[in-house]
């Protein structure tokens, strides 16, 4: 009778994820976090399907670490703001790959991050109602 393989358990921080990875991915995913953190400076840690996530009242990016690259997820509209930036990597709609036998672009990880951080403030701002009365209308 074979036995069944068990699953892995799933680590429960950023920090676990980061430690879990490939040994030859750690030091990028740290700086990856650290290059992140500094661009969204008020953005929560969290893990968001299995893998790092940055977010200010929404998600603003995801990144984690594979075989032979280290995925970041900026959304669709960083990357096409950043399609002329990113064309030198695989790149798909809202994700970039970097290869892990590369240095991580930092200042092009930073911007991207910015520029989410900047969306997602003017996203909420066409929400907000502060001032204005709702009024009930009759049918």
């Amino acid at each position: 009778m074979r036995q069944l393989k068990t699953a892995k358990k799933k680590p429960a921080t950023i920090d676990a994820y980061i430690a879990a990875a490939p040994k030859e991915a750690r030091k990028k995913l740290r700086e990856m976090r650290a290059c992140i953190r500094a661009a969204a400076p008020d953005a929560e840690e969290s893990l968001k399907w299995g893998m790092p996530a940055f977010s200010h009242k929404r998600i603003l990016v995801i990144f984690g670490a594979f075989k032979r690259h280290i995925g970041f997820y900026p959304t669709t509209s960083a990357t096409r703001a950043f399609a002329k930036e990113i064309a030198k990597f695989k790149n798909a709609k809202g994700s970039v790959q970097f290869p892990l036998d590369e240095k991580l672009p930092l200042g092009l990880i930073r911007k991207m991050t910015a520029f989410r951080v900047r969306e997602s403030s003017a996203e909420d701002k066409k929400w907000r109602t502060v001032g204005v009365v709702l009024t009930r209308r009759p049918f």
